[in-house]
């Protein structure tokens, strides 16, 4: 469900705005800048859930430890 917002903002920001992002898309614009801000539980839910499948967390470390001594081999 969606709910309607009001805000205010500078005039030169909405202009910026408008002429980067359109019209009608101003919205989802600033929705995808702020979700990631508001809505840590459901990032740091999936990260706990990713943390106790213990077969994928060895696979991870697996494959971390397999790939450090690559580093090495780089140039600077």
């Amino acid at each position: 469900m969606q709910k309607k917002l009001t805000i205010t903002i500078d005039e030169r920001v909405y202009e910026g705005l408008y002429q980067a992002i359109g019209r009608r898309n101003i919205s989802q614009f600033i929705e995808n800048l702020i979700r990631p801000h508001v809505l840590l539980s459901e990032l740091e839910a999936g990260y706990q859930a990713m943390a106790q499948d213990e077969e994928r967390e060895r696979e991870a470390s697996t494959w971390a430890e397999a790939t450090v001594g690559d580093v090495a081999d780089e140039t600077r």
